[in-house]
């Protein structure tokens, strides 16, 4: 199979349409385009690797299709094993090991067991908001797929489910500064942006898919963002310090996992231009170091790196894949996987692939 031919991923066939960059709008998801066709890329000594991580993920699939070291966020690193195929160019149409890893996959996904009668995808598993925003990012990436008008079907159930209880979790009473954000579970009362991100990227996916996101929804989680931007605001609420960044909770420290993770989000909040993506890019720029095998939080932040430099465009973005693939491959292990700093070996080799595979603008989720 050539893993590079382009795929229209049938994830828009509703609308036939992709999230395209919106510059100097107002807070919001970004304008739909046309999706084009790109251009196939040559073979890059990075493919060799991600090979190899997909066979590992692959070879750590179980009986009942999911993929997990442990009970604990089963269905979460279900998705993200997912997620990280399909961002090579397999998809569960393909007659093929991978396709059919990936049906498994599904299979076990959209047991009704692992959703509450409410939408919730994070309890059975433990998972919790985090989970539920990463499978629900999942759903929304494979819906309308056309395995079949019944699977299409079950996936836009699952899915609306899901979404609604993201907007639900957002609108309970939240204090300022946690208000717009999300936490660990649908009913908390305060916000992480560790969090929060995995939200607002799943609502843009389910945007892309066609399903209904509520303006107020965005401009609250940006004004919730906008509050986790570290620096004093002049007299019309812009920040001073233009080299800083995104913090785990208001007033916390900057480090590279918040910065990337806050940019990202404002990013698929359609803020391309706005300051503080600006003051993160710099910040990003200038503390390069940041980026090393053993940062805290290194898979997690290096997913957001890996796309939030791809969304600023041009040579920050070039430069920022040759870094990703400079620091991730040398760490790679024979049997394909990467030892885990986070999250146990699953976790970081989907993380892994996913930075790596940036390039290739399969994922809607990563076109601009």
């Amino acid at each position: 199979m050539n893993r590079r031919r382009f795929i229209t991923m049938t994830t828009l066939a509703a609308t036939g349409l992709a999230v395209s960059r919106g510059h100097g709008q107002e807070p919001g998801l970004a304008p739909d385009r046309v999706v084009v066709p790109r251009k196939k890329l040559a073979r890059e000594k990075v493919d060799d690797h991600l090979d190899m991580a997909i066979e590992y993920l692959m070879g750590q699939q179980r009986a009942d299709g999911s993929v997990g070291e442990m009970d604990y966020a089963r269905v979460a690193m279900t998705s993200l094993t997912v997620m990280a195929l399909l961002s090579v160019g397999h998809l569960p149409t393909d007659k093929s090991p991978q396709g059919l890893a990936i049906r498994r996959a599904l299979t076990f996904i959209l047991k009704p067991e692992n959703q509450e009668r409410d939408g919730y995808l994070g309890k059975r598993d433990n998972s919790r908001m985090y989970g539920h925003g990463i499978t629900t990012l999942l759903l929304a990436e494979i819906a309308g797929m056309g395995v079949d008008d019944d699977y299409d079907k079950l996936v836009a159930d699952r899915l609306q489910k899901a979404i609604d209880l993201i907007l639900k979790a957002q609108a309970v009473h939240k204090e300022a500064p946690h208000k717009g954000g999300w936490r660990y579970e649908p009913t908390s009362d305060n916000s992480d942006l560790s969090i929060s991100v995995w939200q607002v990227m799943a609502l843009r996916s389910a945007k892309n898919a066609g399903i209904e996101v509520p303006q107020g929804t965005i401009e609250l989680a940006v004004t919730y963002l906008r509050g986790t931007y570290k620096s004093r605001r002049d007299a019309q609420g812009k920040p001073v310090d233009m080299r800083s960044g995104f913090t785990y909770v208001p007033q916390s420290q900057v480090t590279y996992a918040s910065a990337t993770a806050g940019m990202l989000a404002m990013q698929v909040c359609g803020q391309y231009d706005a300051p503080e993506v600006k003051g993160a890019t710099e910040w990003l720029l200038t503390h390069r170091a940041q980026l090393r095998w053993g940062e805290q939080w290194f898979f997690y932040g290096t997913y957001y790196y890996a796309q939030a430099m791809h969304q600023v465009g041009g040579t920050v973005a070039e430069d920022a894949r040759r870094e990703v693939a400079r620091v991730l491959v040398p760490q790679q292990r024979k049997d394909g996987s990467w030892p885990a700093t986070e999250g146990g070996p699953i976790y970081a080799t989907a993380l892994a692939v996913l930075s790596l595979s940036v390039k290739y603008h399969y994922l809607p989720i990563y076109q601009r």
